[in-house]
């Protein structure tokens, strides 16, 4: 029998309670389990030799509350709590390595879209999950499709939000991708320009600089960050600026960023091959200058890395 997510053994951090992972547990009129409206993060703990240390853990919990704050959802705990909670739950978990889940939502207080008396409520998880992709991926790259479906206008929903109930867009997007035997699918926006990832945003290389999409319709990312300033330190240029999707077919690298994709190479979308059809020199540039930071390999930035102890 196959072990879900909910039969595993461990401790969750549950309204600011500590309770066993198994009680951790909510009702099925629960709101946000109907309706969508909730935020959340995907934050990562890496190996290190100090022991498991969180990456960019205040980055991930000031996006948090930027989010609630978009959708007028009132987190009634301190990012300082957060951030304890988030090294507690991977130290009380004994993990090495560790993806945590901070989310927020609303209970079962009432029901329908006019439901005024809801209560917020806030869980953080964190367990194993070594790989989004296979490992070879990392070095041979992706396969990637461009969705039939477009990502969000800006004044459908809001983009710059990290919401439960936006990631419809990205489920459907990539089970198209996956359907038709790629592995990853790029959405467009609604002018058809490129928009980014189902959960990551997108970088080309042209003329040996770097080129990502505006924070148009897409998602302010951590590792997107991440990367400008890797980019920086070597001399690399960045631009962004709007993108077509023939633009990336002949491009010279192309790769995802993302917490659980952390640098990916795109080899191929839409079967064109995209340069060499595998992880070109600036992609493994800033893959190797990624994995050094996030495993305190390198320490010049060190408000990047909490150390849990």
């Amino acid at each position: 029998m196959t072990m879900t997510l909910a039969d595993r053994e461990g401790h969750i951090w549950f309204d600011g309670e500590i309770v066993p992972w198994k009680e951790a547990q909510v009702h099925v009129l629960t709101h946000t389990l109907h309706y969508g409206l909730g935020v959340f993060e995907g934050v990562r703990a890496y190996p290190t030799e100090k022991g498991p240390a969180i990456f960019r853990l205040k980055d991930h919990t000031d996006r948090l509350f930027r989010s609630a704050h978009i959708l007028n959802f009132h987190i009634p705990w301190s990012k300082d709590e957060l951030n304890r909670a988030q090294v507690e739950v991977v130290k009380l978990n004994n993990l090495k390595e560790a993806y945590i889940r901070p989310m927020c939502f609303y209970g079962s207080e009432g029901m329908g879209l006019r439901a005024d008396n809801l209560k917020p409520h806030c869980i953080i998880a964190a367990w194993e999950w070594p790989n989004y992709m296979t490992p070879d991926a990392r070095t041979e790259g992706i396969s990637v499709r461009t969705s039939s479906y477009t990502r969000h206008h800006v004044n459908i929903t809001m983009c710059k939000a990290k919401a439960n109930g936006n990631y419809i867009n990205s489920m459907l997007a990539l089970q198209e991708a996956l359907d038709s035997g790629c592995e990853e699918a790029l959405l467009l926006d609604n002018e058809g320009y490129v928009a980014e990832g189902s959960g990551e945003n997108i970088f080309i290389v042209e003329k040996g600089r770097l080129i990502t999409p505006e924070l148009t319709s897409c998602l302010e990312g951590i590792t997107r960050s991440t990367v400008f300033a890797l980019a920086k330190e070597v001399g690399i240029e960045v631009e962004e600026k709007r993108i077509t999707r023939d633009q990336v077919y002949i491009a010279e690298e192309a790769f995802f960023t993302g917490t659980a994709a952390e640098v990916l190479p795109i080899k191929e979308l839409d079967s064109r091959r995209i340069g060499e059809g595998k992880r070109g020199p600036i992609t493994e540039k800033l893959q190797r200058m990624y994995f050094d930071y996030v495993m305190k390999k390198n320490n010049s930035h060190p408000e990047w890395s909490t150390l849990v102890v």
